[in-house]
């Protein structure tokens, strides 16, 4: 058994998602597990860089995970040819320059999404890379959720029939700043440095609904700045000019409806912090981020309207849990390793390149025409 090296230079890995899911739970942990087992028992061993622009976290970072190498030179890094992948979770409108330089370097792609803020730039780097031959991928974690693998896999067994419509809910209230402090950062309500929802979370909608009901082929958003005031890091106040809700509504092939809800202003009374009910003629299902539950066409409950006596029916009682049947690793690991063995030609394809994610840029980039022109705006085919 032999080990191969694969070196990364990780950007952007000091922030929160970079630092929780893309290095301590996917690629520090694979190193610590002795890498990714290969079908002839060889083991592919990442071995990352770690650059930024703030040297204490990234030495902090490194000590702390068993990572020997770190930088502050992205363009010494890009240059050295030991490290042939180029990872970026950094700020969404710095990405589509960022993987234009690594391209032009000769480097593999795998990035976060949004691959860019505007369609425009997504396409550009999703054509630029498809003309130099190199891999790419785009991060899509919310398909290899417990509870959306589960949900897939009632679609797939047929129970739900045809389906007729998805129902989404998705969010949190985001304190303010003001009695406790903010659990997500201030560049989020920002529109100077990329923020706002209707950006993040479209991108993500698009290949959930693309992946598990159906391509969409129109959207109508309605977003809305609920609090136009928060507090920053430093504790002023600032204003708010992006959008912290939408309610979109899509059009998916096959005459599937889908609604959305996405908000940051929002309190939870309901099974998770995302949850989607899909209903079919044959029966239903919901799903969380860990659970599923499924109600079939004859353990239907048949309720009737009368408002003036207390409803005798208990609907929860008439959901099964869908069980856990198998290991459901973490999503962002999951996927890391499915790129890394398509890098090394362990498997012919990886379905999430970045066209993609251009087509998460496109629907955000929708959803906000629909919102401004108050109408519904129609998807285009994309051509790589």
């Amino acid at each position: 058994m032999a080990e191969r090296r694969i070196g990364i230079i990780m950007n952007g890995v000091t922030g929160r998602m970079g630092t929780n899911q893309h290095l301590v739970r996917s690629i520090a942990a694979i190193r610590a597990d002795g890498g990714v087992r290969l079908a002839n028992g060889d083991r592919l061993m990442p071995d990352p860089v770690l650059v930024g622009r703030n040297r204490d976290k990234l030495e902090a970072l490194a000590r702390a995970h068993n990572v020997t190498r770190i930088s502050t030179d992205l363009d010494a890094c890009l240059a050295d040819s030991k490290d042939e992948l180029f990872f970026d979770a950094a700020t969404t409108q710095l990405r589509a320059g960022l993987i234009r330089q690594a391209i032009a370097a000769g480097k593999h792609i795998y990035v976060e999404k949004p691959t860019a803020d505007r369609l425009e730039d997504a396409l550009d780097v999703a054509r630029r890379a498809k003309a130099a031959g190199i891999k790419h991928g785009v991060v899509q974690d919310k398909l290899f959720l417990p509870g959306l693998r589960k949900l897939k896999m009632v679609i797939d067994s047929g129970f739900l029939g045809r389906i007729c419509s998805v129902k989404g809910e998705f969010g949190y209230w985001v304190f303010e700043g003001d009695l406790q402090p903010a659990q997500r950062p201030s560049w989020n309500y920002k529109a100077a440095e990329g923020g706002g929802i209707i950006l993040d979370m479209l991108c993500h909608w698009r290949y959930v609904l693309d992946n598990l009901f159906g391509e969409v082929e129109a959207v109508s958003c309605l977003g809305a700045t609920h609090i136009p005031e928060r507090i920053g890091e430093d504790g002023r106040p600032y204003q708010a000019d992006v959008d912290d809700a939408a309610y979109a509504t899509f059009q998916l092939k096959g005459g599937v409806v889908a609604h959305i809800n996405s908000s940051w202003v929002t309190r939870v009374r309901r099974d998770d912090l995302a949850t989607f009910q899909v209903d079919g003629t044959h029966g239903s299902a919901i799903a969380g981020l860990q659970k599923c539950w499924t109600q079939s066409r004859v353990n239907t409950p048949k309720p009737v309207w009368n408002p003036d006596i207390p409803q005798p029916i208990d609907f929860f009682a008439g959901w099964q849990e869908v069980p856990n049947s198998q290991d459901y690793p973490n999503g962002f690991r999951v996927q890391w390793e499915m790129f890394l063995c398509y890098l090394v030609g362990e498997t012919p394809i990886f379905p999430w390149d970045l066209m993609a994610g251009a087509k998460g840029v496109q629907l955000a980039e929708a959803g906000l025409r629909s919102w401004r022109e108050r109408r519904w705006i129609d998807l285009e085919k994309l051509e790589a």
